[in-house]
């Protein structure tokens, strides 16, 4: 496996900064937000899109360093009623990373509304009242599929092999189940960036998954958080509070190893490597209490520890 991190994890400091914490920390690669949810303060897409001078300067600030791409993140809603420019971000991210030679793009499926004519995405996550099955119709009939079969061909035109999606809240794609149907109907191209992160909250369990996903396992974001057991006693997982309000939250995105111990994690990427996974571990820092450069200081050097690096080698000897 290879370690590296998403650049919105250190967003505050300039990116020539962050290439050398990367190049400190001895990651081997980085994940680059583009859009969508992100402000993208490290990579102008428009100008990445019309620019081979732009194209070629970023390329070499890697090669500099000895780090790699990993992948490009659009982790927007590309499907949103109301803001195209979403969908077009995805769109573009693609196109980009053709010319960069970049064969991962991770995103979100998408969510639309609930019928035509909404102007806010729905999320059905119960199968009562009856009109949710409706609404999941028209989503992923009328919506779903066939946008993702327009992204297919666009990602095949421009050398993209790799669709990983995020099994995100309020999206149509948010567990295994959602998951291996679109890919299903879509292809291969489409797999899954597995975040342990968002399973936990969820109340799944992120090594079954694991194992459930197999070959269809393309990225995976290295994310922990943090189950307040006190007030999800009282007020179940199901949280709309504040982000910043820790203590008063059910579940919260946290440092790695204040959620869920090192032994977690080792159990982790053993469980990566049984699915037949070894690709990157892309951290994600998103933990609104501790420093951020200090809180990815401490993710990486737990998963340096743990994560298996040399291809395996044992076979019993012939006896």
């Amino acid at each position: 496996m290879k370690l590296g991190f998403v650049t919105d994890s250190l967003g505050g400091l300039p990116f020539q900064d962050v290439l050398d914490h990367a190049q400190r920390l001895g990651v081997s690669g980085l994940e680059i937000n583009t859009g969508g949810w992100s402000t993208a303060p490290h990579f102008n897409l428009a100008q990445m899109l019309d620019s081979t001078a732009s194209r070629r300067e970023l390329k070499r600030s890697f090669e500099t360093r000895n780090l790699e791409i990993i992948a490009l993140n659009a982790n927007g809603n590309p499907l949103h009623p109301t803001q195209p420019e979403q969908g077009q971000c995805l769109k573009d991210t693609i196109r980009v990373a053709g010319e960069l030679g970049v064969k991962t793009v991770c995103t979100m499926s998408g969510l639309p509304e609930g019928q035509a004519g909404d102007r806010m995405p729905n999320w059905v996550v119960a199968s009562w009242p009856p009109e949710t099955q409706a609404i999941l119709r028209y989503q992923w009939q009328e919506r779903l599929l066939p946008f993702w079969a327009e992204i297919a061909a666009l990602a095949k035109e421009n050398g993209v092999e790799r669709i990983a999606l995020e099994l995100h809240g309020s999206q149509c794609v948010y567990n295994v189940r959602s998951l291996l149907q679109l890919r299903a109907a879509i292809g291969p191209l489409i797999g899954a960036n597995l975040d342990p992160s968002h399973l936990f909250w969820m109340g799944a369990d992120p090594l079954a998954a694991a194992e459930a996903l197999g070959e269809a396992i393309y990225h995976v974001h290295a994310k922990d958080t943090l189950l307040n057991t006190p007030v999800q006693a009282v007020d179940s997982l199901l949280e709309n509070g504040s982000l910043m309000d820790i203590a008063a939250r059910s579940w919260s995105y946290i440092t790695l190893g204040f959620g869920h111990g090192e032994q977690w994690w080792r159990q982790f990427c053993y469980r990566l490597k049984m699915a037949g996974y070894d690709g990157w571990l892309s951290v994600e820092h998103e933990d609104v209490l501790l420093n951020s450069l200090e809180g990815l200081e401490k993710s990486i050097a737990l998963l340096q520890g743990v994560m298996p690096v040399a291809a395996a080698d044992f076979k019993p000897q012939a006896i």
